[in-house]
């Protein structure tokens, strides 16, 4: 399938005419950071630190003496709408992948500075009791939770179950996690401090939309002949492939430890798509000479949305789930590590010095900084 080329643009749906306006969501993201980092004073009456550079990072990181301390609170997002969509037109439960998809969002973000998750806790807000009493539902969220909780090898905690009728919608349950972790030994932490010239980009596959993109993908439905029935594949449904679990990529990073190999920086490519690259403060070019390839799901999308690369890149995963910065003699070594993990990887290129921004050749696309403000 042909990537669309300058679509026109009444055709076109775009992640902002689904909902979804960073422009609109930053500058709070911003000024909540810039809040909580006055707060981080509060951590010497108990003897602790906070370690500043994780401030804007995907996880937040405290030295606790003899390591490091680091957690992180993701919701699921809209992902959950299709899984009722789709058990209201199939019959069947999707909240077992749910689950996962929930897990991994706190998870994921969690080890890109360096730390072993340790326990999970969860949040499941549901518009009113009644959520609780469909007994398929409720035990396939169980059922996945403690396996994604098994794949990670973390704790399952505890947790909230909340009835917010009135906040949530009848019928409706927002899933969230938090999840702790420790880097130990501290020689593991990764908050970009040796990311430089001369790293290599590693890129790991991922399994589909993941749970970003849900936004712009319901409301694609509304324009497809048979909505979320619409074959993506000979024999796979768009809602099917929607609703593909997101990869849990702890086993990598562990994998990755035990064999000795420390990363200089991660990205969890999630919203904002591939411009999370960009994500680390250093004024340094990262340039991409192979990608990955997409998955059916996200070509789909993309062709129907009627998006330009452009605009698919800076959106959706298109692909690659998680990004490694590593040793560039470290890199092929790192590729292997994560297949034998099961989880497809390449070397996708390289960091050089020059401005910040993300060239991916392939795709003739560039990403400046100024496409990125999260700090």
């Amino acid at each position: 399938m042909s990537s669309p080329t300058s679509p026109a643009a009444s055709d076109t749906l775009s992640y902002e005419q689904a909902g979804v306006n960073y422009d609109l969501i930053d500058p709070l993201k911003v000024a909540a950071q810039r809040a909580a980092a006055a707060t981080g004073a509060h951590l010497g009456a108990h003897g602790f630190s906070e370690i500043a550079a994780s401030r804007g990072e995907s996880a937040y990181v405290v030295d606790v003496g003899p390591f490091y301390l680091a957690s992180i609170v993701e919701c699921l997002g809209s992902k959950a709408l299709v899984a009722d969509e789709m058990a209201r037109l199939t019959g069947r439960s999707y909240y077992e992948g749910i689950a996962q998809d929930t897990i991994a969002m706190a998870i994921n973000d969690l080890i890109t500075v360096g730390a072993t998750p340790l326990v999970v806790q969860a949040y499941w807000a549901a518009g009113g009791s009644d959520w609780f009493g469909d007994a398929t539902r409720a035990q396939a969220l169980v059922a996945g939770w403690k396996k994604a909780c098994d794949i990670c090898g973390v704790a399952w905690g505890g947790g909230e179950t909340p009835a917010l009728a009135g906040i949530v919608e009848a019928g409706r349950i927002d899933l969230a996690a938090s999840c702790t972790g420790l880097i130990n030994p501290k020689e593991r932490l990764s908050v970009g401090d040796r990311l430089g010239a001369g790293d290599a980009i590693v890129l790991l596959a991922s399994s589909g939309i993941h749970a970003n993109g849900l936004s712009l993908a319901r409301k694609l439905a509304e324009r497809l002949p048979q909505g979320y029935l619409t074959e993506v594949t000979p024999g796979l449904s768009f809602g099917e492939a929607l609703l593909a679990p997101t990869v849990l990529y702890s086993p990598v990073t562990e994998a990755l430890y035990r064999a000795g190999i420390t990363p200089h920086y991660c990205a969890n490519i999630t919203g904002h798509g591939w411009r999370k690259l960009l994500r680390h403060p250093a004024e340094l070019t990262y340039r991409i000479t192979k990608v990955p390839a997409v998955t059916p799901v996200l070509k789909f999308i993309q062709q129907h949305a009627k998006q330009d690369d452009r605009e698919a890149y800076s959106t959706l995963n298109m692909g690659a789930g998680f990004a490694l910065f590593v040793p560039s003699e470290q890199a092929q070594r790192t590729v292997e590590i994560a297949q034998a993990q099961g989880v497809e990887a390449l070397v996708a290129g390289q960091v050089e010095k020059g401005p910040k921004q993300l060239v991916i050749e392939p795709l003739t696309i560039t990403f400046g900084n100024e496409d990125l403000q999260l700090r």
